[in-house]
């Protein structure tokens, strides 16, 4: 199977299989989104959503937020990992957005790195999620499905050699998507330690299914 059939097969499953979706983060505003996705590097989403409802009754909207000490913000995040950093990005992320952006989240790639505690993986699923862009976020998930389902290749050894694997071969269209299809995979059946292979209706065109089913481990973990 060539790696474009690989492509049309998996793509053609999820469209059917999942034709809505969306994140599993809890939020009512672009800023909201922007802080649960900072809080969410290295954390559960579970975790993240039982953590905001207070964080953002007490701080609604970036001016609310800048207008606090990180020591404030802390209180409400102490159960998320790397509190103390989180706390301290939140803060500065959103005076920078007042001083620059007039209290909104920006739309631009460029803009958004500049903000304290973001990096390419939080701006892209801002500029998907929050604003309808193709843009693909790569985390942990997405990273070991794209690889143990064949969509990319060794050389692909970080997020943004996925990523651009990933936009090239991904039809805009299915890009906001694809990320959602391939983080949920990730998340609940093609698991990171034990993945679940048997009850994997992918398994049929997966490489790495192979590899586990004949006892060679869990597949292509990178």
């Amino acid at each position: 199977m060539t790696r474009k059939e690989r492509y049309e097969r998996i793509l053609r499953y999820f469209r059917q299989e999942m034709p809505e979706v969306e994140t599993e983060l809890a939020f009512d505003s672009v800023f909201q989104l922007l802080v649960a996705v900072i809080l969410s590097a290295q954390c559960t989403d579970k975790r993240i959503n039982q953590v905001t409802p207070a964080l953002f009754r007490r701080y609604p909207d970036a001016r609310s937020m800048a207008e606090a000490e990180a020591d404030d913000v802390l209180e409400y995040i102490k159960s998320v990992s790397y509190p103390n950093a989180k706390a301290d990005h939140l803060v500065k992320m959103a005076r920078m957005l007042m001083e620059r952006h007039g209290g909104e989240v920006p739309s631009d790639m460029n803009q958004l790195l500049d903000l304290p505690g973001v990096g390419r993986k939080t701006a892209n699923v801002i500029l998907s999620v929050a604003f309808g862009q193709s843009a693909m976020a790569v985390d942990t998930h997405v990273f070991r499905v794209s690889h143990r389902l064949g969509l990319v290749g060794k050389a692909a050894d970080t997020p943004f050699k996925v990523e651009q694997e990933l936009v090239k071969n991904i039809p805009v269209e299915d890009i906001p998507r694809a990320h959602h299809w391939l983080l949920l995979h990730g998340r609940y059946v093609c698991t990171s330690r034990r993945p679940h292979c048997g009850k994997c209706n992918l398994s049929g065109v997966c490489p790495s299914a192979s590899l586990s089913s004949s006892g060679g481990g869990s597949g292509a973990q990178p």
